[in-house]
């Protein structure tokens, strides 16, 4: 039986049908009869956000923290663009995301109306796939088709781009069963010839790693619990991009840490100097390769990946599969169980008293300060303190910051960590500590920020009392932006061109000017009891932790070097290892 209904209605019941539980948005013109069908409604819950972008980011913190699809809700014109950010973010991380964004009506588009915007033209290049709905009869079946793409495959945002017009209409409502979602159907199953090929490469290997990502998270529960399964019956080592964090645990036996430009010392040079590589839902981005043609140099490489277009892109791989994680491992783990369960055990042996001894250089250390904060110990401390919470998420902006929290904090389960990996977004963390906070309402989330991120999108702070979401936002404020500074220290002759503001805010009067808490800590000695006093406020905290101003970031791999070329900081100046790193032999 057909159910007629405007296209207004048509978006909330699509919703619904989906399962959708939240939304985030901001309204407008174009979209105020969807607002209006919202308005009678209590089963979807809308988050009103103070800008577009940090609507998109929310949903993808709400995303990253759930598995499900984030969805945003805004109108035509600037309300589409400003959204323009955190799409395009979503699509670098994969991260799954729904937009739904008003448009003119169908008789005035190509008029320049009253903020109009060719929005699927915009966005084409930043979503896995976009709409223009003309007819309010498809409205309901492309909002279906548009989670299908967003959620199947590799995650991604979509955008359906839905006139005034249109949501005026009535129309006929497809219900999802209906909806013509069979053309979009990825691969799943690894080929068994090549899961097998994968499998005696890792059963002579004398030195093997596995090199995983975010698609062992995107691909689920599944995909994280096999994993770790194959990792504890091989013994052979694990490090993970900045993406992947969590999909194996920091504190597991064959875990080495993250690699990459701030990765640790020891899993770069054990990524340098494998034999076999099994990059598990990686894309052999940039920060992680360096130089690609030092990249790896005397390994064989396998590669899982749902995504085909990520196959030999920047890298070419001896053993390609393509599949989902989960599948692809199931099969592979009992293949390699019914051939004898084996491995190089000699081989191996050797290969772990290597990656021990690079870990005794301790890349990680530091010289503390018995009178101004170190970032390393702020973040040492945060961990020490909130550890053993059982809901922990932690979000961060993009900077120095970023790389010291993935340094210094553990995670031992997915989807507990949330960042901007791929377009590396300033203003990213706040609002998507707000969408982790959302779903997850009792849970302890933490923003780990440098002042100058968290000021782009520091208007949610209005959302943050008005939704009365406890995020707590610790910034290590260096009156700088960090990176930008290490870069020009490094890179570019101590000339520091525009990488310092001179009129930050008072963060505690601003924190007060909200209606939040704000907590000021300068001193090594009380900075134990200021974390404590953040954790146990009930509410929003604005904490401004003042850090040294000239810290540097390490281990770094400089820009276009190779991955096994480290400057590293404190471990140098102590005479353990030169500026080159080392390569295996």
């Amino acid at each position: 039986m057909s159910t007629q209904m405007t296209g207004a209605q048509m978006v909330i019941q699509a919703l619904k049908d989906q399962g959708v539980d939240t939304v985030f948005g901001y309204p407008g013109g174009a979209v105020l009869p969807i607002y209006d069908e919202l308005f009678q409604q209590s089963e979807i819950k809308h988050i009103l956000v103070r800008h577009e972008q940090a609507a998109t980011h929310a949903a993808e913190g709400y995303a990253r923290s759930t598995g499900k699809p984030g969805v945003v809700l805004v109108t035509s014109g600037p309300g589409a663009t400003n959204a323009v950010t955190g799409i395009t973010d979503a699509l670098m991380d994969s991260i799954p995301m729904v937009v739904l964004s008003g448009q003119v009506p169908t008789f005035m588009i190509g008029n320049d109306a009253f903020q109009e915007a060719d929005t699927v033209g915009i966005t084409r290049p930043c979503t896995k796939h976009n709409w223009l709905v003309k007819e309010t009869d498809t409205l309901s079946d492309t909002i279906h088709q548009a989670f299908h793409v967003a959620t199947h495959g590799r995650p991604g945002p979509v955008l359906v781009d839905i006139p005034k017009d249109v949501q005026f209409a009535s129309g006929t409502y497809t219900p999802p069963a209906k909806a013509k979602t069979k053309h979009y159907q990825p691969r799943v199953k690894g080929d068994i010839d090549a899961i097998t090929a994968m499998v005696e490469l890792m059963e002579t290997a004398e030195r093997p790693i596995f090199y995983t990502g975010g698609g062992v998270i995107n691909s689920g529960p599944a995909a994280t619990q096999l994993l770790g399964e194959f990792v504890a019956a091989t013994g052979f080592p694990i490090t993970s991009t900045l993406m992947g964090l969590g999909s194996y645990p920091a504190s597991g036996e064959s875990w080495v840490g993250m690699l990459g430009m701030h990765g640790l010392y020891e899993a770069n040079l054990a990524m340098h100097g494998c034999d076999v590589m099994i990059n598990i839902g990686a894309r052999f981005d940039d920060r992680i390769t360096g130089r690609v043609a030092d990249f790896s140099p005397n390994s064989k490489k396998i590669h899982i990946d749902i995504d085909p277009s990520s196959i030999n892109k920047s890298i070419h791989v001896d053993v390609p599969i393509i599949g989902d994680v989960a599948h692809v491992l199931e099969d592979a783990l009992r293949i390699w169980k019914a051939r004898g369960r084996k491995v190089n055990k000699e081989g191996l042996a050797k290969w772990w008293a290597q990656i021990e001894e690079w870990r005794a250089v301790r890349c990680l250390s530091f010289k503390n300060s018995e009178t101004t904060i170190k970032p390393q110990y702020a973040l040492q401390r945060l961990e020490a303190l909130t550890k053993d919470h059982p809901k922990r998420y932690i979000a961060t902006e993009v900077g120095q910051h970023q790389m010291w929290a993935a340094q210094y904090l553990g995670f031992d389960e997915p989807n507990r960590w949330m960042t901007s990996g791929g377009l590396g977004t300033m203003g990213y963390g706040f609002p998507a500590s707000i969408g982790v906070q959302v779903a997850h309402p009792d849970a302890l989330v933490i923003n780990v920020a440098g002042e100058a991120s968290w000021l782009m999108n520091m208007q949610e702070m209005g959302t943050a009392i008005q939704y009365m979401l406890p995020v707590k936002q610790f910034i290590l404020n260096n009156e700088r932006l960090g990176m930008v500074r290490q870069w020009q220290e490094l890179l570019h002759g101590e000339r520091y061109s525009h990488s310092w503001s001179d009129a930050l805010p008072d963060f505690v009067k601003l924190a007060e000017a909200f209606g939040a808490k704000g907590i000021l800590c300068d001193d090594p000695k009380n900075l134990d009891d200021a974390i404590m006093e953040m954790l146990d406020y009930d509410g929003p905290v604005l904490f401004d932790c003042l850090v040294e101003k000239h810290e540097n970031c390490f281990p770094m791999i400089p820009s276009g070097a190779p991955h096994n070329e480290m400057l590293l900081g404190e471990a140098e100046t102590q005479g353990v290892i030169g500026n080159k790193g080392a390569v295996l032999v």
